[in-house]
């Protein structure tokens, strides 16, 4: 009895830690004229900023993470309707009475949000510059025939975080409005078909608008080493692989 006790109890300091370390994300920190800009990988498509204290999530879904244990919001961004993008619940944990929310019309049937933007708006929330940029599909369609991403619903954005520009582009693929972007800092641009980009779609669009950093992210199976090599040499890109299958 003794000895199933023992082995009980090296079981939960197992799963303890295992838990304990599924809660650790991985984080880089930017250097800006503002101070540390810290990125925060939680998978998929679901990101956190911080700045000098203003914390901003990025399609927060509760799949990714406990958001219990996530920072509260200053300021969400929520690029489409999707579920892996939407999820009403991990919202309402993270937002305050005065966070902030910006989101597009589709989402504010399911979410109260605070600003609507659409593509192409230009809006300033939480002291920070925020631009909408269409994310839609081109080629890949459903077997109906509509795109998986009809082009006027979702937003990407692009957020000035002091003197950086991020672009945070959404379910996208490589669209004109997307390589027509100038002085991209640092770039998430997703990556797996038939929904999003392959990586040669993503090459495509960063040779056009040449982002600093790019961080290819709502990848899912997709051999992240093929954009590593697609952009090798001379494009002044550094790619930089985290976990966000």
């Amino acid at each position: 009895m003794q000895a199933v006790s023992c082995l009980i109890a090296v079981l939960v300091v197992v799963l303890a830690a295992t838990a304990a370390a599924d809660d650790q994300f991985e984080t880089d920190v930017i250097k800006t004229s503002g101070g540390d800009l810290t990125i925060t990988f939680i998978g998929h498509a679901t990101l956190v900023f911080t700045l000098g204290g203003t914390v901003v999530h990025v399609d927060p879904v509760g799949q990714m993470a406990d958001y219990t244990k996530l920072p509260k919001a200053d300021l969400i961004l929520i690029t489409h309707e999707h579920g892996d993008h939407l999820d009403p619940k991990a919202v309402e944990t993270v937002r305050t009475d005065d966070t902030e929310i910006v989101l597009t019309e589709a989402c504010a049937r399911r979410v109260q949000g605070d600003i609507v933007m659409k593509n192409g708006d230009t809006n300033v929330v939480k002291g920070l510059k925020i631009e909408a940029v269409p994310a839609y599909n081109i080629v890949h369609k459903r077997g109906t025939g509509q795109p998986f991403h009809p082009k006027g619903v979702g937003n990407g954005y692009v957020v000035t975080f002091a003197d950086k520009r991020v672009y945070i582009a959404g379910d996208t693929e490589n669209t004109p409005e997307m390589k027509a972007l100038k002085d991209i800092d640092i770039a998430f641009l997703p990556m797996n078909v038939p929904y999003t980009m392959t990586p040669e779609m993503v090459a495509d669009a960063a040779k056009a608008f040449k982002p600093r950093i790019l961080y290819p992210y709502h990848f899912g199976d997709t051999d992240t080493s093929r954009i590593v090599d697609l952009l090798k040499g001379g494009e002044g890109i550094e790619v930089r692989i985290r976990k966000m299958k």
